[in-house]
């Protein structure tokens, strides 16, 4: 029941994002657009709430509440992120405004770009171990709960990978073709 509810919440996630954007700017109406918006956090306070009862309910602690802790992390540390790049999009393609920033490609502009992405993903880590340690102590019971423990570990071994990829960006930071260092202004 959880993975169904996982895979509803994802899929009601991009629904909901569609609908909204769509409402924002085909239909012309904003505020509607942004209310359907703010309707997506409900899908993770759904998926928490079942997955708690469940947990209540006797369901022995395994992998399926591990998941929901992650979706759930990783939802608060990018969803935010994930909602304003497509808004930019939207704006763009569907109601004539500006086309979106890109990222930027070279030099420590890209390093704090990924440092920034990597916080998203910290943020997920730091949310699913809290989630996790919640259900832990809310189980009680030290064996039962171990899955619950290595879902933890893998959420901080994500977030170390990814900061050590980010970290990269820093150390080794990726230069400008001569040709586009050609095309810059000189800034004086």
């Amino acid at each position: 029941m959880i993975v169904t509810l996982i895979v509803i919440c994802e899929v009601g996630f991009w629904v909901l994002l569609a609908a909204g954007l769509s409402v924002r700017y085909l239909l012309r109406m904003p505020r509607t657009g942004a209310a359907l918006l703010l309707c997506e956090p409900l899908l993770e306070v759904l998926l928490l709430v079942v997955t708690a009862i469940d947990l209540k309910n006797g369901a022995e602690p395994d992998w399926k509440h591990g998941l929901a802790a992650l979706y759930i992390g990783y939802t608060v540390g990018h969803g935010h992120r994930t909602v304003k790049w497509l808004d930019g999009h939207a704006a763009h393609r569907l109601a004539g405004g500006p086309p979106p920033p890109k990222p930027p490609r070279y030099g420590m502009a890209r390093a704090r770009y990924e440092g920034r992405i990597w916080l998203g993903t910290a943020v997920g880590a730091i949310v699913a171990t809290a989630l996790l340690q919640i259900a832990i102590w809310y189980v009680g019971d030290a064996g039962q709960s171990e899955s619950l423990r290595s879902w933890m570990y893998g959420a901080w071994r994500a977030a170390g990978i990814h900061g050590l990829i980010a970290l990269t960006y820093v150390v080794l930071p990726k230069k400008a073709p001569a040709e586009e260092k050609e095309r810059q202004p000189v800034r004086r």
